[in-house]
């Protein structure tokens, strides 16, 4: 699964080598659209709304501050910082928009070549991961 996710990131980055902006990672997306769709939020409730841990997410926004794709304020209480997508993400949102577009329609594509949808076989590896982690299903192990 991770070689799998990293030819087709792999892909999605070349694209945005190629329309000049090489820092940009397809990581970024979920963030992106969420700040796009809700506006600025803080990093906790950016977290809960694509679905990772804060510290996933935050690691996420300190990269993408990093490419000055986010900028960062502070919140009404000092710990919490507030995402805005910067001018710089603004300003790429046709091509990032363009990418999500080409991207889904590869995806439908590739569905139509697999025995099962892959967005369908994820949604069912997870919820029977959720119902049994892998943990628990490996087992004891003896030496």
């Amino acid at each position: 699964m991770r070689h799998v996710h990293e030819l087709m990131d792999g892909a999605i980055a070349g694209i945005y080598a190629d329309f000049g902006l090489p820092e940009y990672r397809p990581r970024y997306s979920p963030v992106v659209r969420t700040l796009r769709e809700q506006g600025p939020m803080a990093i906790r409730d950016l977290a809960k709304a694509i679905g990772v841990t804060h510290s996933a997410a935050s690691q996420t926004v300190v990269q993408m501050q990093r490419g000055e794709f986010v900028t960062l304020e502070k919140g009404t209480d000092a710990r919490h910082r507030i995402v805005h997508l910067s001018a710089k993400a603004r300003a790429a949102l046709p091509l990032i928009e363009a990418e999500w577009e080409a991207t889904r329609r590869a995806m439908r594509e590739l569905d139509e070549e697999l025995p099962v949808p892959l967005e369908e076989l994820l949604l069912a590896i997870l919820a029977a991961l959720e119902r049994r982690d892998f943990r628990e299903r490996i087992g004891d192990i003896s030496l």
